[in-house]
């Protein structure tokens, strides 16, 4: 891959992390090195035990508490904080050590607006990635910077969604 180029999907629809663990599932069968920081999340997913059985795939996430971060205690921000930002800086040496050709940063737009990431770290990356890496973002609400700079911008539209009748997520479909 001769130029890395930085996707970015977001919206309120379902979807933008399973296209980018799509992609990811593409890179790896195609022997690029995956790393994949998940913010915000630390459930087991369907998705986790899969990606354990691909060699050249690395995951990063966690977070202080199995809650959203409206329910999270002040301490619990701020350990969120703290677990955030070294899954992050993780990746950037995995990225400088030539052990990543695509980085998937799932969630980070919220992350990013939630103050939970080190913005000036995170726009960095962003505005001056390594020519060879593939970036993908995903999210709910990207900034007009990061828009500016993405060379594929997808918005994933919510125009039904089962749990607003009710159905709570399905374990295989939802997570």
């Amino acid at each position: 891959m001769s130029k890395g180029l930085i996707h970015v999907y977001y919206g309120y629809g379902k979807g933008k992390t399973t296209a980018a663990l799509g992609l990811a599932l593409r890179a790896a069968g195609c022997g690029l090195k995956v790393v994949i920081v998940q913010f915000l999340k630390d459930s087991n997913t369907g998705e986790l035990n899969a990606l354990k059985l691909l060699p050249n795939v690395t995951v990063l996430r966690g977070t202080a508490a199995r809650a959203f971060t409206r329910d999270m205690t002040p301490e619990q921000l701020a350990e969120t904080r703290k677990i955030q930002n070294a899954n992050f800086e993780k990746a950037l040496e995995l990225v400088g050590s030539g052990e990543c050709g695509l980085l998937i940063l799932d969630e980070a737009l919220d992350a990013y607006q939630l103050g939970l990431l080190d913005k000036a770290a995170f726009l960095d990356l962003v505005c001056r990635k390594p020519d060879s890496l593939e970036l993908v973002i995903t999210g709910h609400r990207p900034d007009e910077e990061i828009l500016g700079r993405a060379d594929y911008v997808t918005e994933m539209v919510k125009v039904r969604h089962p749990y607003d009748s009710g159905i709570s997520a399905r374990r295989g479909i939802e997570f």
